[in-house]
């Protein structure tokens, strides 16, 4: 846990807010994006994780017409993936061919959650037309469909294993966070419905098939409630919202494998399988690394000590410019300082019209183009060896300071434009008032 460094290696080839993010389940170098630039990206993660930005993807997918808010992975079959865009689509996309396979259109408005069942063959879904629909992905076809919670905000969903029943997490019309179980086969009316609290913050439903567990991690919550999933009523029970960093050695069931159960040919073509298996208790780490051609012509990656020092390069010298008027200010030989100059204007000048004149002189000499023979302020001097910066902090300390510096000085900046502007009506109405006077 902590900050991320700042000169972290990124993901960047999106021409908007990336929206959503999903690894492969079955390829641990592959991991697909949505974006608000309507399009969905596959990208390769090298070994080691990334030494230099990222801007090359796989694999680009076009066929949304507004922003891409969801994607999620099929559990069994391999390359099939969906995404839900603001557009009330969701596109069935094959990333092998890079195609799409089916566009299901039965939303009327925007999609807040989809979820696949254990096996793949069902998918289900919440939109903000508060309905929670059951959808056979292939054919696009609903199932059923039925009012969920119908408060305004979002509502999530997830399947509870392979009982034949899901889970909603929304709100109530007095804005109270609730969540309910449904029969797949029947959404007219919930099997349970229970009123978690009041807070404001998006609950999002997370089930644990090796368990039969479900967790509920509210959005800005400071704990994780989870439940116990059983055959009969309630169907759900609380068991604890106990919080901890540390590790607890438990039993070790049987969990989803890293490799598909389907081609996604045989899932087009109507077949459904279980996940595949493996057991957890030998502690192997399973590798799902697939080879990638690379290009020999292609630059070689700098380490990430070299991006360091030419991104720092520029503070290796301190800027001290003067942002004092060009006209007010006389170089010194020994310290490259100016010293100010008292500009002292006679007040008695303002009751005749030579001395009228005279002032407005003296504000263009102050406010004008600097002389020729006037020397240019130094923008840069060289930092003394003991202002050597040791450690990466003191210079992130160093580069705020100069930040904050800097801020203060474009308000003076413009604080001092202002008062020119206001000279110069200045003297524009003096100048009015003595051309009135002498005619």
């Amino acid at each position: 846990t902590g900050r991320l460094d700042f000169n972290a290696s990124r993901v960047t080839g999106h021409k908007g807010p990336v929206l959503d993010i999903k690894w492969n389940p079955f390829n641990d170098n592959i991991i697909a994006s949505c974006s608000d630039d309507c399009t969905v990206k596959l990208w390769h993660i090298p070994d080691g994780g990334l030494s230099m930005h990222l801007t090359d993807w796989l694999v680009e997918l076009h066929g949304h017409k507004r922003r891409v808010a969801y994607i999620e992975w099929h559990p069994t079959a391999e390359n099939i993936l969906l995404s839900a865009g603001f557009d009330y689509l969701i596109f069935v996309w094959d990333v092998g061919k890079g195609e799409v396979v089916k566009v299901i259109d039965c939303h009327t408005d925007v999609i807040y959650c989809m979820s696949f069942n254990r096996d793949g063959s069902l998918l289900a879904t919440t939109s903000k037309d508060k309905k929670l629909r059951v959808i056979e992905p292939r054919r696009g076809i609903v199932l059923s469909e039925g009012l969920c919670h119908t408060g305004t905000k979002a509502s999530k969903c997830t399947f509870l294993g392979s009982q034949g029943k899901v889970l909603t997490t929304g709100f109530s019309r007095y804005s109270d966070r609730q969540y309910a179980v449904w029969d797949q086969h029947d959404l007219d009316k919930p099997l349970v419905c229970e009123t978690i609290d009041s807070s404001s913050g998006v609950v999002f439903p997370y089930y644990d098939y090796d368990t039969n567990m479900v967790y509920l991690a509210g959005k800005g919550d400071g704990n994780i409630r989870y439940y116990e999933v059983v055959d009969e009523a309630p169907y759900v029970h609380f068991l604890n919202q106990f919080l901890s960093g540390n590790p607890q050695e438990d039993l070790y069931p049987d969990t989803a494998a890293p490799q598909p159960a389907l081609s996604a040919k045989d899932w087009l073509s109507g077949m459904n399988s279980p996940p595949l298996l493996i057991s957890m208790k030998t502690g192997v780490t399973i590798s799902t690394h697939k080879p990638r051609t690379s290009n020999k012509d292609a630059p070689a990656m700098q380490p990430q000590d070299a991006n360091n020092r030419k991104k720092f390069a520029f503070l290796s010298r301190e800027t001290t410019p003067d942002y004092r008027p060009l006209g007010t200010w006389q170089p010194n030989d020994h310290n490259n300082d100016s010293e100010h100059l008292d500009v002292q204007v006679n007040e008695k000048s303002q009751k005749t019209n030579a001395n009228q004149n005279t002032k407005f002189h003296q504000l263009q000499r102050m406010f004008g183009k600097q002389t020729g023979d006037a020397e240019p302020v130094p923008l840069y001097k060289q930092i003394n060896q003991g202002d050597v910066f040791s450690t990466e902090h003191e210079l992130r300390l160093a580069f705020n300071r100069q930040g904050e510096e800097l801020r203060i000085v474009k308000r003076q900046l413009q604080n001092s434009q202002q008062r020119v502007r206001e000279l110069e009506q200045l003297v524009a109405a003096l100048q009015a008032r003595l051309q009135r006077d002498g005619s």
